[in-house]
């Protein structure tokens, strides 16, 4: 809308990156319970990796209305995290002498399928991960964090697009304030603005 520099923003519980990321926080809170010592210090630093890969795109789709940069960045941190909790399930499976699942197995394959699945929440694998052992509870967590991993990579791609076809706050102010005054026509969905005769 002419004279409106701010555009709608928030919406991350419909993201289907920040849906995945709460199953990876939840699913990593049910892990730590269940298979490491209550006094193993990896808990809460595995808990707060999934927990920061959750919250930094809650803050940052918050933040996009005012503050691309800080999307792009929060987006960004939410992934670092994610990758410092897939090394963790990683080290557990090795250091516990367990099988790391090829992303090619049958039991790989048929965790893509239950996240593919639309619907697809914490409660689609309450099942396996409140009662399997720790081999399969770790691999499904790994696949899960590819998945969410995969997301957000896609996630940052549009952001960066969206940023070179958009630009930040100050440019769409600067554009909001001209049109405002009269220099440039609004943009309209075939290019850029136009200015005034």
């Amino acid at each position: 809308m002419p004279g409106h520099f701010i555009p709608p923003h928030g919406g991350y519980k419909t993201m289907l990156a920040f849906q995945k990321a709460r199953v990876v926080y939840d699913g990593t809170v049910q892990f730590c319970r269940r298979f490491l010592d209550r006094y193993d210090r990896t808990i809460g630093q595995m808990v707060q990796a999934a927990r920061s890969g959750k919250q930094n795109i809650l803050e940052g789709s918050e933040a996009s209305g005012t503050s691309k940069e800080t999307e792009i960045k929060l987006t960004n941190v939410a992934r670092a995290s994610l990758e410092e909790l897939l090394e963790d399930y990683h080290d557990f499976l090795r250091t516990h002498g367990l099988r790391l699942w090829d992303k090619g197995s049958r039991e790989a394959q048929f965790v893509r399928r239950l996240g593919a699945r639309k619907d697809a929440s914490y409660e689609s694998y309450r099942t396996y991960i409140e009662t399997r052992p720790p081999e399969v509870v770790a691999n499904i967590l790994v696949c899960l964090i590819h998945q969410k991993n995969y997301l957000l990579d896609q996630l940052l791609r549009r952001l960066e697009k969206d940023f070179l076809a958009q630009g930040g706050l100050r440019e769409r102010m600067t554009r909001a304030r001209l049109e405002a005054r009269g220099k440039i026509t609004p943009r309209t969905s075939g290019g850029g603005p136009r200015p005034s005769p």
